[in-house]
This record gives structure tokens, C-alpha cells and sequence, in this order.
């Protein structure tokens, strides 16, 4: 820490009880009381280097030659007139980072210019303010004592200058630093000690972060830290680093911040917290300055930290205007959110459920809009290749979020106060096109009804229309078409895509054999004419068709399959009711057994194609998925 030594004459001044006394062999003749305390002093060295005291003496001592001074407001209090007391005496003191700023502003309060000798303590105290400023961690201690002189330092402009000084240090880059920058906790290394002049070091350079002034100005108080996070944003910071000191105070001084759980009970906070509990009135006043601190920029905070600051404010009781700044930012940038940061905790007077839903929906709401601000889907218009590209990353952000809103549900739907129609809100805003499959859907509306049995038959259909049969996996329909918790329409429509899609491949096979074979023949032909087949082309051959008669094997033992399990079906509909109504009501009509041995009916030329002629099989699969997906 710089200094600035002054004066030369030995100790005079010694204290005794509440009243310091000059021990100069000569009678005191003034005293100056400053607070509690008293100075019995004499009075030309005060007169002559203080206008103030000069005036102040001279009204007191025409008629008298013992006068007393009240000095009840100068900066500093009693402490910075000891100091300037032993300036005017001549004696040795010290100036530091730490007093000059109450000295500055006690010698103004003074009037201690040139008028009243050369060198006078403003002067002294000016030159080293302004060699010291030019240093990071002197910097940030001046700034810290300002806060005891606030309205004189801000009047002389120490704050402002100490703002600027700390500003243009951080914006800088750290490899042109000609100082050695401290770290608060950082042990010295044990090869050497680093000097100021740099001419004998035996310590090896480090490099420094670019985040290396986040620790030291997260112990400024707010309104210093404010000045200095715009200081440093109007001088072309970069925002994410900006953010990033943000977020850095905020985990020190916001307690709630830092607790893992999810619920406000959770009695565990973060290492970076305080250990003074402050009251919540601050702690929420501290909140909305740190969000209107944070840069408004897409991307620029991670969607993690805008979730876990909601969520303090929910606890806070933050402004309805606060909580929205971060729904909205939350909604710009849902697709990088995790599942557990979206899990926030009602905090609601009237709790009907364990989790804010309606929270997620404004955000989900709010994530709809801005998509569909930034891609237009409806357009028809002819776009350019870069919009294309926007569109599939759109595509790929919705899909995202997709993703995340199944799991939403999923964890939710347990919930027994959960209502259908908030389920079915929040899952239906999720477009239809943004899932390529619907197994997390039907993962979360299996572990809702198991939650809800007293649904009703119509209730359980209406939830179910959420997600489309056709795009299920294997593994889902496998399971979806034994869930007895499904309504039977559904388990029916289930077995229908399934059947449709089995009849597919298994014409796509023949259609590919078929291919085969005209190669074969084809081959052959060629061979005969030219007479002249090498041994391995031979053997390719003989292996394509061992290939295509094992397909037709396999083609021959599914269409038993279908038979099979079209029997089991009918045995189980004859104990509810006839077959023929059963599938009349759901329009479908049952032909006459199949030869196992007929080839499936191939698609017509006009693009159309037969409905299956019985209910597919589906393979055993449930265990699978019930113990992969599924958390019956």
C-alpha cells in the first residue's frame, strides 16, 4: 500500500481520556472541539495554515486571549483533525489510501490552499490522490472510505474519479498491466517476492483471467458498484463480461441465491453468501437493482442464473415489473434452460399446486411470441437461403423446448391438485410440428392418469388427443397398447398405426426383393452372353438369394404373428360384446382370415392404400419401455 510521509519533528501530541494535548512546553491558548473529543492547542500554527481557523480565532480572541473552537462538522470527525492538527505542528504522519480522502476533504473544509503557505495540505493530499489513483486495489480502497465523507468526496470528485480509474483498469487488457494485480486469498508464491520497479524478481509471471476484478469490487457497496457496472458498460465492455460481474455480486451479497433447494425451507446457502442475515426489504431492493443491472441482451446471462434469480424473487415478493423483466428473458432463451431450474416452487398465498405452473406458462408464452416474431411460418413467400437457415434453427430451438416442456409435465403431472385443463393448456402450446416423436408426451399423460384415476372415460379421451398415436415409438405403442389406464379408443387406434406400419415394411421388403431378383436375372443374362462369370460374382448371387428367401421366411412367420394375435383379440372383445358392433362403432370392419401365404396388397397407383385387414401385433416391448421410460 503507497504512502506519503510528512513532516519531520517527533511526536508532541498524546492523549488523555477524551482531550489530546500538545506537549510543546507552552501554555495551550485555544481549544477545538470536535465531537466528544478536545484539542488544547495553540493558536498560530492553526491560523496560519487554515483560512477558516484564522477567520474563526480572530472573531473569538479581540477581546480575549484563551478562546474555544467547535468544530462540530468537519469531515472525518475527530481523527482527521488529529491529522491536520500535527500538519500544522510540523509533526511526522502518514498519508494512505485509507485517510487521504477524509484529510482531502477536512483541509477543504478548512481552507488549507496555497493562500496560507507553500505545500499546504490540500495540495499534499491532491498529489497523492492523484498517484495512487493510477493503482487497482489503492483505487478501491479510496473508493470504499469515500462512503464516510460521501457528500464532500462526491463535491471534490474523488468518487467519480476513483469510478473512472477503476473502469478504465477493467476495461483494459490484462497482459498490459505493468502492476502486479492482488487477488483477495491468493497465496504469494514461495519462488520470490514481485517488485514495483521490476528490476530484481525471481517470482515466475502468471497470466490473468479476463474476470480477474470480479472478487475485488463485489465488496463495494450497491451504489459505488452501480457507478462502476455503467462505467464500464458505456466504455464498450463486453456485455457477457459485464454479466459476469453482475452475477458474481449477486452470489455474494444475495443469500437466497445460493440455496440448492428447490423449496424455500431449504436451510442451505451458498459459500459466496453473507454472514449477516440482512432483512428482506433489502434483500428485495438489492434483487431489482442487480436485474436492472444486468444487460437486456439475448444470451448475454445464462438462462440458469435468470431462473434461480426468479425464483428468489418469487420468495422476496420482488415487483410484479421485476418478475416480468425475467420471465420475458427467460422466454428468449428457453432452449437452454435445464428441467430442475424450470421446477419453481408456488409461493402463492392460495397454493393449489406444489409447483408455479402458470409461471412456465407466461414463460412459455412469452418464448411463442418471440419465435414467432423471429421465423414467419406462414408466409408463402419465396425466402433466401440465410432465412431457411433461420427457420431450421428456429425448428431446432422449438424442438428443444418441446423436449423440455415433456419433462415439465412429467414431473408436474403427480401432482393430485394439478387441474386437467392447465395440463392440457401448457402441453398444447407446444406445436404440433416441433415433436418428432410424442413418447414424452405419452410418457407425462400415463403418469397423469395414474395420478387421477377418478377420471372420467371423456376426460381421459380429451387428454389423450394431446399427442398423435402415429408418432410413437416401438417401444410406446408396445406399451400404450396394453396401458390399461388408456381409454379403448385409443388403445385401438394404437393397434391400428401399428398394423399400417408393420403392413409397410413389410411391402417396402418386397418391393426391395422384387429388385433383387430383377437384378438377378439381369446378371445372369449378361453372364450367359458373355460366358464368362467369375467364381465371386457367383457367389454374390447365391447369397442374394439365400438373402431373399430368408425375407420371405420372415415375411410368412410376421403374418402369422398378425393372425395370432387378431384371434387373442377377438376372444377378448367376445366377453365385453359383439366384434361387429365393437368395430362398427369405431369404423372398422373385419374381413375373413387371411392366407398367411398372400402377399400383403401393395399400394394403388393413385396413392392410396388398404386399410389393414386385421389388428397388428405388437412385440413384447412393455417391460422395456415401462423400465426405460415409464415411473409406474
Amino acid at each position: 500500500m503507497a504512502c506519503l510521509k510528512l513532516g519531520s519533528k517527533s511526536e508532541v501530541f498524546h492523549l488523555d481520556g477524551r482531550t489530546w494535548l500538545c506537549s510543546t512546553g507552552l501554555a495551550s491558548d485555544v481549544i477545538v472541539e470536535v465531537g466528544e473529543t478536545s484539542f488544547h492547542l495553540h493558536k498560530f500554527p492553526l491560523l496560519s495554515r487554515s483560512g477558516l481557523l484564522e477567520e474563526l480565532i480572530g472573531e473569538l480572541s479581540e477581546d480575549e486571549n484563551y478562546c474555544s473552537l467547535q468544530l462540530h462538522d468537519i469531515p472525518g470527525g475527530a481523527k482527521a483533525f488529529l491529522v491536520v492538527a500535527k500538519f500544522c505542528y510540523g509533526v511526522r504522519l502518514e498519508l494512505n489510501p485509507l485517510n487521504v480522502v477524509v484529510v482531502r476533504c477536512a483541509a477543504e473544509y478548512l481552507r488549507m490552499n496555497e493562500d496560507y503557505g507553500e505545500g499546504n495540505l490540500i495540495m499534499q493530499a491532491e498529489d497523492f490522490l492523484n498517484e495512487i489513483l493510477g493503482n487497482w486495489t489503492d483505487s478501491i480502497k479510496v473508493l470504499e472510505t469515500c462512503e464516510e465523507v460521501l457528500p464532500h468526496a462526491e463535491e471534490l470528485h474523488i468518487v467519480s474519479r476513483c469510478i473512472n480509474s477503476l473502469a478504465m483498469t477493467a476495461s483494459a487488457d490484462p497482459s498490459l498491466f505493468s502492476w502486479p494485480m492482488s487477488v483477495k486469498g491468493a497465496a504469494q508464491s514461495p519462488e520470490g517476492v514481485r517488485f514495483w520497479n521490476g528490476l530484481s524478481t525471481t517470482a515466475k509471471p502468471h497470466a490473468v483471467n479476463e474476470d480477474w476484478w470480479f472478487e475485488e469490487v463485489s465488496f463495494l457497496k450497491l451504489p459505488f458498484y452501480k457507478r462502476l457496472i455503467r462505467a464500464v458498460e458505456s466504455g464498450g465492455m463486453n456485455l457477457e463480461k459485464v454479466a459476469g460481474s453482475v452475477m458474481h455480486y449477486a452470489r455474494r451479497h444475495l443469500s437466497l441465491l445460493g440455496r440448492q433447494s428447490s423449496f424455500p425451507n431449504g436451510n442451505r446457502a451458498g459459500p459466496a453468501s453473507t454472514v449477516s442475515a440482512p432483512s428482506d426489504a433489502d434483500q428485495r431492493n438489492l434483487l431489482e437493482e442487480i436485474v436492472d443491472l444486468l444487460p437486456d441482451q439475448k444470451g448475454v446471462t445464462p438462462t440458469n442464473f435468470l431462473l434461480r434469480l426468479l425464483r428468489t424473487s418469487m420468495i422476496l415478493h420482488a415487483s410484479p415489473s421485476c418478475r416480468e423483466i425475467l420471465e420475458k428473458w427467460v422466454g428468449a432463451q428457453l432452449e437452454q434452460a435445464a428441467l430442475e431450474d424450470l421446477l419453481i416452487p408456488n409461493m402463492g398465498y392460495s397454493v393449489e399446486t406444489l409447483y408455479d405452473i402458470d409461471c412456465v406458462q407466461r414463460i412459455l408464452d412469452h418464448f411463442m411470441l418471440m419465435d414467432r416474431d423471429s421465423v414467419d411460418y406462414s408466409s408463402n413467400s419465396i425466402v433466401d437461403e440465410g432465412q431457411l437457415s433461420d427457420g431450421s434453427q428456429a425448428l431446432t430451438r422449438m424442438t428443444m423446448v418441446a423436449h423440455l416442456v415433456d419433462g415439465y409435465l412429467a414431473e408436474v403431472a403427480p401432482d393430485v391438485n394439478l387441474k386437467l385443463q392447465k395440463f392440457q393448456s401448457l402441453a398444447a402450446l407446444i406445436p404440433e410440428y416441433a415433436r418428432p416423436l410424442d413418447d414424452g408426451l405419452y410418457r407425462a399423460i400415463d403418469i397423469y392418469l395414474k395420478a387421477h384415476p377418478w377420471l372420467t372415460d371423456s376426460e381421459k379421451e380429451q387428454i389423450c388427443r394431446l399427442m398423435n398415436c402415429q408418432k410413437l415409438s416401438l417401444e410406446a405403442s408396445t406399451h400404450a397398447a396394453q396401458n390399461e389406464r388408456l381409454p379403448l379408443r385409443i388403445i385401438v387406434q394404437v393397434l391400428f398405426f401399428e398394423q399400417l406400419r408393420l403392413r409397410t415394411s413389410v411391402a417396402s421388403w418386397f418391393f426391395v426383393s422384387e429388385n433383387l431378383e430383377n437384378s438377378q436375372n439381369l446378371s445372369a443374362n449378361l453372364a450367359l452372353v458373355r460366358n464368362e462369370v467369375p467364381v465371386q460374382a457367383g457367389t454374390r448371387r447365391l447369397d442374394q438369394i439365400v438373402a431373399v428367401d430368408d425375407m420371405k421366411e420372415r415375411v410368412s412367420e410376421l403374418e402369422k404373428e398378425c393372425l395370432s394375435m387378431k384371434q387373442e383379440i377377438e376372444k377378448l372383445v367376445k366377453t365385453k360384446g359383439s366384434w361387429n358392433s365393437f368395430l362398427k362403432k369405431f369404423g372398422l370392419m373385419l374381413k375373413s382370415k387371411p392366407d398367411v401365404n398372400k402377399k400383403p396388397s401393395k399400394p394403388s397407383c393413385n396413392g392410396s392404400e388398404e386399410l389393414p385387414t386385421s389388428i397388428g401385433p405388437l412385440m413384447n416391448g412393455k417391460e422395456n419401455y415401462e423400465n426405460k421410460e415409464l415411473r409406474d
